[in-house]
């Protein structure tokens, strides 16, 4: 449905300048409706900028982080961060907490550090932690939620920058990056912006802050991806806000997680139930079934990115579990894994 108002609002919207005022009454529709579905505090702020959230490890290396920082990895994309840090000349050695994928670390207080770097969701091995505040009120706590974003409940007080790309809950495309920011985040980026750090155009946090809050970006956005955004984000409002949408992944996870447990051939990946992700699961399958058989299958008729994360090395699938996906849809899914199966095995023992 928001691909075919897409259509109809092209004319109207494709090829305007990004400070004129169609797109920037898009831009205020997106900032809104996300401030109302994280029912944001006074004081925070919506901010976006071009680049997708893997830019946004580089803005907050430049903005956020000011000497030293703590990074929880469990996986390709919390590692990703953590790296962006350890790289960064202006920055000391990072502190890196690391479990095994499948699982997820606890962070621990550490004066030493002034900001906690933590992932909602590990999209590369479907495991979810749950986000809470610690240390003092000097230290930030950073959260890249890319895959739990609109999806997955959280309190935004308990952060001070949860950022995400609008390609997964969002059913939008990639190439933005979106911020909820905590008056003490701004106070930093402010701060840091103002001192000797010299920070690259492109990665000012201040300067995407300040367009922000004339419902502008820097630099020329993707005008569809923001129109498929704030379509999103109305339709999850009108149903019900974060609460409806949350109950609606967590839906379509207790159905393959169920599924996974009463087939001789799938089992859950994330071992403990309180880490298993509701947006994305990840499902082993047995050495006799062939994932990767599974999956080209699948694909050739018409079921798509079923394929488990290339850099875990598992025979695996990973279905995404995100709220514009219909429950039934994701019911229907685990039938036609099923039947290829039990046809591709039923082949292998002929």
């Amino acid at each position: 449905m928001a691909l075919e108002r897409l259509e109809g609002a092209g004319g109207r919207l494709m090829g305007t300048s990004h400070r004129q005022p169609p797109v920037r009454q898009l831009v205020h529709r997106v900032r809104e409706g996300l401030g109302q579905l994280f029912d944001i505090p006074d004081g925070y702020e919506v901010v976006l900028g071009n680049g997708g959230a893997t830019c946004f490890w580089d803005v907050a290396v430049y903005s956020l982080i000011e000497r030293r920082s703590q990074h929880l990895v469990f996986g390709e994309f919390s590692s990703k961060f953590a790296k962006e840090a350890k790289g960064a000349p202006h920055l000391d050695a990072p502190e890196v907490i690391e479990t095994p994928p499948g699982t997820h670390p606890e962070p621990r207080e550490n004066p030493e550090v002034d900001c906690y770097c933590m992932t909602h969701n590990e999209t590369s091995t479907g495991v979810a932690m749950p986000i809470e505040r610690l240390g003092s009120s000097e230290q930030l706590v950073l959260v890249d939620a890319t895959s739990a974003a609109g999806g997955v409940e959280v309190d935004i007080r308990a952060t001070d920058a949860y950022y995400f790309s609008p390609q997964k809950c969002f059913a939008s495309e990639g190439g933005l990056w979106l911020a909820v920011l905590s008056p003490l985040a701004q106070e930093r980026a402010r701060r840091l912006g103002s001192s000797s750090r010299w920070v690259p155009g492109f990665l000012d946090l201040v300067a995407a802050i300040d367009n922000s809050k004339l419902n502008q970006t820097v630099n020329t956005p993707a005008v569809a991806t923001l129109f498929l955004l704030a379509e999103q984000v109305e339709w999850m409002l009108d149903h019900g806000g974060m609460s409806w949408a949350a109950a609606r992944s967590r839906q379509s996870a207790e159905i393959v997680y169920t599924w996974a447990q009463q087939s001789w051939f799938a089992s859950p990946f994330v071992a403990r139930p309180e880490d298993r992700s509701p947006v994305v699961a990840t499902i082993d399958l047995d050495p006799r079934v062939s994932a990767e058989e599974v999956s080209r299958v699948l694909r050739a008729n018409g079921i798509v990115d079923t394929d488990s994360y290339r850099k875990l090395g598992r025979n695996q699938l990973r279905l995404g579990l995100f709220p514009a996906v219909d429950p039934e849809d994701v019911r229907h899914l685990t039938e036609a894994i099923s039947w290829v199966v039990e046809r591709l095995h039923h082949e292998d023992s002929d």
